[in-house]
């Protein structure tokens, strides 16, 4: 996607994924270019399914299920120039080295570096693809000019699900104040219709699941005998 995007000139303002999608901002005027380019590389056409009306169709919880997640390491690079085909690389090298990336953020703040507008680009990967993601990235970052590249091992991703979010407003606010009214403090943050999901200091993941399950009354009221 990143590199379709490059190769039409398309400069990417934002980046959010989940599971099941990857999301860009771009400038206005470049959207139809955007949209010609990503239907002609994924052999699609511009008509998405639409989430809404399956949940529509289905009534379901707001939100079904919470997880946590505490395989896994946070990758950050700083100073990423602001022009096309940059996240193209970046995850290029790490596709073609094997290394599957799960969140990524690019913020839409821009900082001037030495005259250049620059952005920071996140992402998660599995925890022992740490250091391979680590030395590739710091040796793309020399070769194009970017930032400071630092990992964090000891993260937690904490996750709630549910189509029935998708009409739902507040979801998103209720499960920070959760989390906030347990001063956990959220590194990244990663969207999509029908899930959210925060990571944390891995010290607080399993807090951090507790008041999630809290908030959303998923914790349930009968104990569950699990076998040896």
């Amino acid at each position: 996607m990143f590199s379709s995007l490059a190769e039409a000139g398309v400069n990417i303002q934002l980046i959010s994924t989940s599971e099941v999608k990857v999301s860009c901002t771009i400038e206005v005027q470049d959207c139809d270019r955007a949209i010609a380019v990503l239907c002609t590389a994924f052999d699609v056409t511009s008509s998405p399914v639409s989430l809404a009306s399956a949940a529509a169709a289905c009534p379901a919880p707001v939100v079904r299920g919470a997880a946590l997640d505490t395989k896994q390491a946070q990758v950050a690079i700083r100073h990423v120039p602001d022009q096309p085909g940059m996240a193209a690389k970046i995850f290029q090298l790490l596709a073609a080295n094997g290394v599957s990336v799960d969140m990524i953020i690019q913020s839409q703040r821009c900082r001037l570096v030495n005259g250049q507008p620059t952005r920071d680009i996140a992402f998660t990967v599995a925890l022992d693809d740490a250091r391979t993601a680590k030395a590739l990235v710091e040796a793309a970052a020399l070769e194009l000019g970017c930032g400071e590249v630092w990992v964090d091992e000891a993260i937690a991703k904490v996750s709630v699900v549910g189509i029935g979010m998708i009409e739902a407003p507040g979801v998103a606010a209720r499960m920070f104040k959760a989390l906030a009214d347990q001063g956990i403090n959220l590194q990244m943050i990663a969207t999509s219709e029908i899930k959210i999901s925060c990571v944390v200091a891995e010290s607080e993941g399993v807090e951090a699941l507790r008041s999630v399950h809290n908030a959303f009354g998923l914790a349930g009221t009968k104990p569950v005998v699990v076998s040896a």
